[in-house]
């Protein structure tokens, strides 16, 4: 199924539920409890500073990270235990991942297919249709190892959505990506939603998420510390844009500090 293909039957409940959501790695608490709603057709954008926690949550809601507390339901399934269920409806495009080199796009992606038991003519066709529309209709049969960073996340892209997933888990999908590119993606995330799809979007291009997203959940040190439209985190008087917002609020808040003692020290060294 293509972007355009019609509508999914509606379903009321939400996409994803989280409940009290709590991560260890041996001392370190990672998520200090995670409590999360995304409705079905939303686009939510899930940002935070390095180390918050955002990597930790999208491995447990796709059912490949265990060893938590709380709860966490995707797709009406319970991750910790129907983890097959939920990956069987959801499609994740990571911002690098092992492509395979050796394979060409067509082996790649009839290798993810198979996975969600598509026969190789259907994973075919609808591959070569939704690479074409990404500008890769001559390097079907080509080896991944010539590709650039841009070209291999197209193919990422296609095998996280060639299957028809539910959910759509994106983390920096437009790394790597063209201008032209971009743009074809981010009107793929807003038909999807149109569709019904639910959209989990990671990612540190603040003015991407402030324009694709309908709701932004900001996460700080394991806890949400902000959850609502952008318009609606201007009206708390965060400030103009999501990048100041999100500097206010987390530990990155520093960052003029940071940078005019980082041209100080450079200046130092210049001079040396």
């Amino acid at each position: 199924m293509t972007p355009d293909a019609g509508p999914d039957s509606v379903r009321t409940d939400p996409a994803i539920i989280v409940r009290g959501l709590r991560k260890s790695y041996g001392t370190r608490e990672v998520l200090r409890g995670i409590d999360l709603e995304v409705a079905r057709g939303q686009v939510l954008g899930y940002i935070g500073p390095n180390g918050a926690g955002k990597t930790t949550t999208v491995k447990i809601l796709i059912g490949v990270l265990d060893g938590f507390e709380g709860q966490a339901i995707v797709c009406g399934h319970d991750v910790a235990r129907q983890p097959l269920e939920v990956k069987r409806r959801i499609g994740y495009v990571p911002e690098s991942a092992a492509l395979y080199e050796g394979l060409t796009p067509r082996e790649y992606l009839r290798f993810i297919g198979r996975i969600h038991g598509l026969a190789d003519c259907e994973i075919d066709r609808r591959g070569a249709r939704m690479l074409a529309q990404l500008g890769l209709s001559d390097e079907l049969d080509d080896r991944i190892a010539t590709f650039s960073k841009g070209m291999r996340q197209k193919v990422l892209l296609v095998a996280g959505m060639m299957h028809n997933p539910e959910v759509l888990f994106l983390d920096e999908p437009l790394s790597g990506l063209d201008a032209n590119a971009v743009v074809v993606v981010k009107e793929i995330i807003a038909r999807l939603a149109r569709r019904g799809k639910t959209i989990f979007y990671c990612s540190h291009v603040m003015d991407v998420v402030e324009r694709v997203c309908d709701r932004i959940a900001i996460i700080d040190d394991g806890r949400i510390i902000a959850d609502g439209s952008f318009e609606e985190l201007q009206a708390a008087g965060r400030g103009e844009s999501l990048e100041r917002i999100f500097t206010q609020l987390t530990s990155a808040g520093g960052h003029e500090q940071a940078a005019e003692a980082f041209i100080r020290a450079f200046d130092v060294e210049m001079r040396a």
